[in-house]
């Protein structure tokens, strides 16, 4: 049986159908090598180094749309990259109308130019995308989170009930993440380099062809920096052929940004069990259903952002393993390894970005969860406060600080027989010493919240996302 090959998502509904992922499809990808070939004779012919009419001349070819994919996929067997087979179809597209200007395509450049150049150009608009996506999300969680920074909540550490907290403050966390996740991206989207180093990064064709303008001829250096301004990236200091930072430090970035998303996936998750209940995502005709339990609805944004982050270190590992195997003036087999790896992690997080803006923007918070979960942790999760306010108040013939090891011993026997705590801790503290009134006032979790409205403030002010 003839099956079709393409690569559609179907085994990674992840990212499959998201705007990241047609910016970084091999139709995507093709596009990205033309668009530099392009911009190349376009800063040649600024400098005066092939004729005027050359870019012209050339832009019919370089559509992605004229090209064979699987034919190009198959034939890049044979150099390894498919930049050697694309230049041949290249030059003969341009060939076909103007022989001189097919004559100097690709003039003094290197199949790693283009292709790490291409792949940092898709990036780029790539990036556009996913930093919109996350830069809604920060939005959206600054607004949950001033909306309920006095919704109380019973804080969970090591899977038990811990202290009282906010709702707010949680989904305050999770942008403090997410936000600076996004920073981070920001920038690293900011310092996309150009790679253009010629056969073997010394620059010497260019240098040469430079040179053979005459007086006031651009020089290699400057021409490259030329190319970077045309295609928005940035201006490297050398080319990088075999120095690969700047494809993990992408990498990184965004593996930090499906970090953060894991971890507010993981929360989501959590807390929509229905025992738990305290949170819900945003309903979506034909989402979240079961093909055998017609009664459930999954929390299938949740799901999916959350097996994009578990993805995503492998292929981080993988980048930085090539970068640390990379070998001579430029890289074998290390330098290939990076393209897909650094394309899934794009996708990943493209997937995982434009899920979570929409998590974010739609989450329901049931507040009679949160409370009822507040009230069935029950006192003991003020014994910190307690042990700072109400032992001292039982301290005995034992001395100062015995009073710690008497609550201690009625926190314990709580645990053990089911005893109310409250009433315990009536029993042991007569009237006269703390009223029923002062008791309740300390056995009310929402004088025990710390600074958590002050820390809400602080992270929507460090990150203001689009705003």
């Amino acid at each position: 049986m003839d099956v079709p090959s393409g690569d559609f998502g179907l085994l990674s509904p992840a990212w499959a159908g998201t705007p990241a992922a047609a910016l970084t499809g091999d139709t995507a990808a093709l596009q990205a090598m033309l668009d530099v070939e392009l911009a190349w004779l376009h800063v040649l012919a600024e400098a005066g180094l092939v004729a005027p009419e050359v870019p012209a001349a050339a832009a019919p070819a370089c559509q992605a749309a004229r090209y064979d994919l699987g034919g190009l996929a198959a034939r890049a067997a044979g150099g390894g990259n498919p930049v050697i087979p694309l230049l041949a179809d290249l030059r003969a597209l341009v060939r076909e109308t103007s022989p001189e200007a097919a004559a100097v395509v690709h003039k003094a450049a290197t199949s790693q130019d283009i292709l790490d150049s291409a792949l940092m150009l898709m990036a780029s608009r790539a990036l556009q995308v996913i930093l919109a996506d996350a830069r809604s999300t920060v939005d959206a969680l600054a607004a949950l989170a001033d909306e309920h920074r006095h919704t109380p909540a019973v804080a969970r550490t090591l899977t038990q009930h811990s202290l009282p907290t906010t709702f707010g403050l949680r989904a305050a966390q999770w942008l403090h993440g997410i936000g600076a996740a996004t920073a981070a991206l920001d920038s690293a989207a900011a310092r996309l380099p150009l790679q253009w180093g010629g056969a073997s990064g010394t620059l010497a064709a260019l240098s040469t062809a430079a040179a053979r303008g005459g007086p006031g001829t651009a020089g290699a250096l400057e021409l490259s920096d030329m190319l970077a301004a045309r295609l928005g990236l940035a201006a490297a200091p050398a080319p990088w052929q075999a120095n690969r930072l700047p494809v993990t430090g992408l990498g990184a970035a965004l593996a930090d940004l499906l970090a953060a998303a894991g971890k507010m996936a993981n929360d989501v998750l959590l807390m929509s069990r229905p025992e738990i209940a305290e949170v819900s995502e945003p309903r979506a005709a034909g989402r979240g259903g079961s093909s055998a339990m017609p009664q459930k609805q999954n929390p299938v944004l949740s799901v999916l952002i959350r097996s994009a982050a578990l993805a995503a270190p492998g292929h981080g590992v993988q980048l930085q393993t090539a970068a640390a195997t990379a070998d001579d003036d430029r890289p074998a087999g290390s330098w290939h390894v990076e393209w897909q790896a650094l394309r899934s992690l794009l996708r990943l997080a493209g997937g995982a970005a434009a899920k979570l803006a929409e998590l974010s923007a739609g989450l329901t918070v049931h507040t009679d969860s949160l409370h009822r979960n507040l009230e069935a942790a029950g006192p003991l999760v003020l014994s910190e406060k307690l042990m700072s306010t109400v032992a001292p108040l039982l301290d005995d013939d034992g001395g100062p600080g015995s009073g710690k090891a008497r609550l201690q011993e009625l926190v314990s026997k709580s645990l053990a027989t089911g005893e109310d705590f409250a009433g315990l801790l009536r029993d042991a503290l007569p009237v006269t010493v703390l009223s029923d009134e002062a008791l309740a006032a300390e056995l009310d979790p929402a004088n025990y919240l710390g600074e958590s409205s002050a820390l809400i403030d602080r992270i929507i002010a460090a990150y203001p996302g689009r705003n």
